[in-house]
């Protein structure tokens, strides 16, 4: 398997964990932000941090995973 095959693998698993985890963070936030009643424009800063955590913490296990199994042929 070629190099830039791998880091397409990589990149795109990166891409994909970081879009599923910002989707699942902008919920969770907006959950959040309701039920601790958050006050005014302080909701979107909230939402915002905890869409952007969560995005790159599912992005980096996603990415490190592709990575791990780029590495096996069957």
């Amino acid at each position: 398997m070629a190099r830039d095959s791998c880091l397409a693998r990589v990149t795109a698993g990166f891409a994909v964990g970081g879009a599923l985890g910002g989707a699942v963070g902008a919920v969770y936030g907006t959950y959040e932000a309701i039920r601790f009643k958050v006050p005014g424009l302080l909701k979107v800063r909230y939402i915002g941090q905890t869409t952007l955590g969560s995005a790159a913490v599912f992005g980096l296990f996603l990415g490190a995973g592709s990575l791990i199994h780029c590495g096996k042929s069957y």
